[in-house]
């Protein structure tokens, strides 16, 4: 791997953060009449949360705090130096918390679904897919996997509606949502940790089964097209067992691909945890963001998003950088 080419790579991940965070910037601002802090302080005269006296001044004051009475081209300017300094101003709906405070609390809660929902759809529907693939697998393997790649063409949140109904709602064996029981204080124990699974199994488990299906019919294909190698065919000839062509050849090489659509995918895969967490009030991210849009917190919506793009951008960075040292073969160069 040379070094232009990291070099390549890496000002391409700088450009996507650059045009992401610009358009987050401006969509905002193309909505019609929409004056957040007017909208926060009016709610707030309405419910009887402040004086009515002198709302027109508290706006101005408060606009000018947060800077949203500068000129555009200024405020853009100010806005990219923050995301710089990563410091993302005070939430508008919930001032006097800062965004980086209210996205810390929620980052874990994300990360923690997401990263085991993602690896264990990705590993089941891996081997899944593989035994699919060879053609000594029993025909009942084929029967067994074929719910599950119906529902690959299942968004996660409709399939979440469907269980939550069905697990929470009707037989009432699992929560309905929340990431832990109301009003339960977080500590290092047996008893909060089982809570905190409890409720994660409704929303985790809605991205698992909708995402084993698409992982094995990936898997199947890649399958299919390394048992035609030539390496595998002379595996066969030298009379090695079945079992070792399966894990050692085939599956081996077939996974490799596999690897780099895991990190192509990794903005739908988000996206669609976002979407679970909102249905099922889980405590993570794609709460905050649609608490943010409703409330249109611009500040709020520019730290959940910047983090999102960070996080898919850095992933597909990172994977880009290992795939040579995963798989030798491959090499960029420029012709």
């Amino acid at each position: 791997m040379s070094s232009r080419y990291i070099v390549r790579r890496v000002l391409l991940f700088l450009l996507v953060i650059w045009v992401g965070t610009s358009l987050i910037f401006f969509l905002p601002r193309l909505a019609p009449d929409r004056d957040p802090v007017a909208q926060r302080l009016g709610n707030l005269a309405a419910t009887g949360g402040i004086n009515t006296e002198g709302l027109d001044e508290m706006v101005e004051a408060y606009r000018a705090k947060f800077g949203l009475d500068q000129p555009l081209w200024k405020q853009y300017l100010n806005y990219m130096f923050d995301m710089l300094r990563f410091d993302f101003n005070y939430s508008i709906a919930m001032y006097p918390a800062t965004v980086f405070e209210i996205v810390m609390r929620a980052v874990p809660w994300t990360v923690g679904l997401l990263l085991v929902s993602t690896l264990l759809a990705f590993a089941i529907g891996s081997l899944v897919g593989a035994l699919l693939g060879w053609p000594r697998t029993p025909r009942v393997m084929h029967w067994v996997a074929t719910p599950f790649l119906m529902m690959s063409s299942v968004p996660y949140y409709i399939l979440g509606l469907v269980m939550m109904y069905v697990f929470a709602f009707k037989f009432k064996w699992l929560p309905l949502g929340g990431g832990s029981q109301y009003g339960t204080v977080p500590t290092l124990t047996w008893q909060y940790v089982w809570d905190v699974v409890h409720h994660a199994i409704l929303p985790a488990a809605s991205m698992v089964v909708a995402g084993v299906g698409f992982w094995a019919l990936s898997m199947r294909g890649m399958m299919v097209t390394t048992l035609g190698e030539d390496y595998v065919m002379l595996a066969e000839a030298r009379g090695l067992s079945p079992r070792r062509i399966f894990f050692r050849y085939a599956m081996r090489n077939a996974i490799l691909p596999q690897t780099t659509g895991l990190a192509l995918s990794a903005g739908t895969i988000l996206s669609g945890s976002l979407l679970v967490e909102v249905i099922f009030r889980y405590p993570g991210m794609g709460s905050v963001l649609y608490r943010a849009i409703t409330g249109f917190d611009y500040f709020m919506i520019y730290g959940v998003v910047f983090f999102v793009i960070l996080a898919v951008g850095a992933a597909t960075l990172l994977l880009d950088l290992i795939y040579p040292l995963l798989d030798p073969r491959i090499r960029y160069s420029r012709k």
